[in-house]
């Protein structure tokens, strides 16, 4: 791989990424900041913040998406600060870690900064109001990475202690810890569909569900200790940048490796961003080299290669750029491959075997291919000898050649031998109907003993025709549970015509239901899904899809109602409703509002915040958030009264209120030390004081003044 643009900074990079208006934002080692265009890597912009970061394997510089804000740790790793980028001041700082900071982190909406320390501790910052607004679960160890979701709703903390936190911004509640890693997690990443990537010491990886907690898979090829990673734009590929400069890609469908060493640099991967726009892998490296390369690389040469009808060329540059296989031109060769296949095969059944490896010629050459070519033809040797045991009827030779040669089971002569058995077994079948046909039925049926296949079939049906009366009787019925515990006691009914016919009508609910899905015909579409719960092949998934469609249907008849309470509580309950148009709408609103909140929180005004939360107040799934919001607010009241040097004892009841109404955390513990050194006489402890907890507030504990 070439890249298509490279410079050097002389300084390691720490941070590269793409602003809303499209610029590249390089932040290095010294916390120069530069703001350049994408195509050129030119700067157009930029500042020094003359911070010197000596370690920068976790996130030690943060920016929001605008460009207005950045977070950065201190040179002596004491305290993190949040920056204005306009006025280049300090606008925040965290120096509440009992040890130093660890990382640092702005959320995908820029509503937070986040400082991770050694104490295991998360503190989130309110950017805005640059007012501390919440701390996250705390870990037991140093917390080495902070991710968050696209859609802002999820943060995610990983620590020392092997574990992954999850914590919900939407309703301010920890979600679940993800326990799988056996060392250290030291690296963090979102994936669209509800996922998450979590890498270890060790160099393991897994891909975990947001919503159930659970492992979906755990990444494979890793050799190298992961320093960075980034998703495309369109979340189909992986990239893990490591200490010895390799990348490593996936694929995020299938979750396979498609290369260990899809670049490798001289020196260790500190940065990386993709450019969506054009597919360019954006790279910084610890010696200051800042490189894109087009993930494409050779794709001009396949439509080249095309027009020449050179497939093995064009199968060997996707080995060479494994991202190749996904262009247009590579799935037409494939098509095109399938399409060959399938003629050579037809070819070969009507002993044509010249015209077969004609048609192949164009593949020959592609080892791979090759190998499956000799193979097909090998196979193909003995089909004439299968043509004429199934023209004779000798069906034990022509069924033993067709498990020989697997591939004549796709043939057309394979399939009317097969149409020829379901005949006979439909055939034989009725005469067991009858009182004196088994005979018959046995007669019918000669030519297939013999066929180990077929014989438990044979077997059962003239042992069992009671077994088939009542598998016709249920179906009759429409009693398909019965159906299917008989199917499931008895396997022979499946050669039956009326199994068939059993199936089909279950591909026919199902593809009907989904069509009354799309046109928003719900009800339609259960009545069918609760028919389909019998079929054994279709229950989980009908269930869940059920599930879901009953939750869609009340959350989007409670939004045509005007029903706020119940439609954020189902939003704020099933993930998958934040991806409609009206979850989206939804969330966007409480979004705006909690900000506009949040503001009024900063001045210590409950007024305000209850103008704006009025239409939210009664919302179950919103209360930890109020609980935050006003525990927030309550805290700036008692700093403001301790500023304005208010009598010692109003100030002891105003903490005695808070601990009892939000218990004991981080910003009261902090708050109390500053009032001791107020009011040194205080006879106060806050370790005997009566404790409530965020968990149990609820809003008939609002007051005007925590003070009161």
């Amino acid at each position: 791989m070439n890249p298509i643009q490279q410079i050097n900074i002389r300084e390691a990079i720490v941070l590269l990424k793409i602003l809303d208006d499209g610029s590249l934002l390089v932040v290095d080692a010294n916390t120069t900041i530069r703001f350049c265009d994408i195509s050129s890597f030119e700067a157009v912009g930029g500042f020094r913040a003359n911070i010197k970061h000596m370690r920068y394997k976790n996130k030690v510089v943060a920016f929001s998406s605008n460009g207005e804000y950045f977070a950065a740790m201190s040179s002596d790793e004491q305290e993190s600060k949040l920056f204005n980028v306009s006025t280049k001041k300090a606008t925040a700082k965290m120096n509440r870690h009992q040890g130093e900071v660890s990382c640092v982190f702005i959320d995908s909406k820029n509503r937070y900064m986040l400082s991770g320390g050694d104490d295991g501790k998360t503190f989130a910052i309110d950017i805005k109001s640059a007012k501390l607004a919440f701390t996250l679960p705390i870990h037991i160890d140093t917390v080495n990475d902070i991710a968050c979701s696209l859609n802002g709703n999820w943060i995610a903390t990983a620590s020392y202690d092997k574990k992954v936190s999850l914590f919900n911004i939407a309703t301010m509640t920890p979600k679940d810890k993800f326990i799988g890693h056996s060392a250290p997690v030291m690296k963090l990443k979102f994936i669209a569909n509800n996922r998450l990537v979590s890498i270890d010491k060790e160099a393991n990886a897994i891909i975990w569900s947001v919503v159930t907690g659970k492992i979906i898979t755990r990444l494979q090829g890793i050799h190298d200790d992961v320093t960075q990673i980034v998703i495309s734009k369109d979340n189909k590929f992986l990239f893990l940048g490591t200490a010895l400069g390799y990348i490593i890609a996936y694929d995020l469908k299938t979750y396979q490796l498609l290369s260990k060493n899809f670049i490798k640099l001289s020196s260790s991967i500190t940065a990386l961003e993709f450019d969506g726009a054009t597919n360019d892998l954006i790279i910084g490296t610890e010696k200051g080299d800042l490189l894109a390369y087009y993930i494409y690389e050779g794709e001009t040469l396949l439509h080249e290669l095309l027009s020449e009808k050179k497939y093995d060329d064009i199968i060997k540059q996707s080995e060479i750029n494994p991202f190749l296989s996904y262009t247009k031109i590579y799935e037409l060769v494939s098509n095109l491959w399938e399409k060959t296949v399938a003629q050579a095969k037809l070819s070969l059944e009507k002993g044509d075997k010249r015209t077969a490896i004609k048609l192949f010629d164009n593949f020959k050459t592609i080892p791979a291919k090759n190998t499956i070519i000799k193979k097909i033809l090998l196979e193909y040797e003995d089909f004439d000898k299968f043509l004429l045991f199934a023209k004779q009827e000798k069906y034990p030779l022509a069924y033993g050649l067709a498990n020989a040669h697997p591939m004549y089971k796709e043939s057309k002569v394979y399939k009317i031998l097969e149409s020829r058995w379901k005949k006979a077994f439909s055939l034989a079948q009725k005469f067991t109907m009858e009182p004196k046909g088994a005979e018959k039925a046995k007669e019918i049926l000669s030519p297939y003993r013999g066929l180990s296949e077929k014989t438990q079939f044979i077997q059962d049906l003239l042992t069992q025709g009671e077994v088939y009366k009542r598998f016709r009787v249920s179906i009759s019925q429409k009693d398909f549970k019965i159906s299917f515990e008989l199917i499931k006691q008895h396997p022979f009914l499946m050669e039956f015509e009326e199994y068939d016919v059993l199936m089909r009508y279950a591909d026919t609910l199902y593809i009907k239901s989904q069509e009354c899905i799309k046109a928003g015909d719900t009800h339609s579409a259960i009545k069918m899904l609760r028919i389909l719960t019998d079929f054994s092949d279709f229950t989980e998934e009908v269930k869940t899809l059920m599930v879901e469609i009953e939750a869609k249907e009340k959350f989007f008849n409670a939004v045509k109602e005007n029903d706020m309470l119940l439609a954020y509580n189902l939003l704020d309950k099933i993930e998958e409703l934040q991806d409609t148009p009206d979850g989206k709408l939804l969330q966007e609103q409480w979004n705006r509002d909690l900000a506009s909140a949040s503001e009024y929180a900063a001045k210590g005004s409950v007024a305000g915040i209850l103008q704006v939360l009025k239409p939210y107040i009664k919302i179950h799934s919103k209360f930890m958030s109020f609980a935050t919001l006003f525990g927030w607010c309550y805290m700036v009241q008692l700093e403001n009264a301790i500023k304005l040097k208010k009598e010692r004892a109003e100030i002891e009841n105003g903490i005695k209120n808070y601990v009892l109404n939000f218990g004991i955390q981080d910003q009261i513990e902090n708050l109390f030390a500053v009032f001791i050194k107020h009011y040194p006489d205080t006879k106060l402890s806050l370790e005997l004081l009566s404790k409530g907890s965020l968990s149990m507030w609820r809003p008939p504990m609002i007051v005007k003044s925590i003070l009161d």
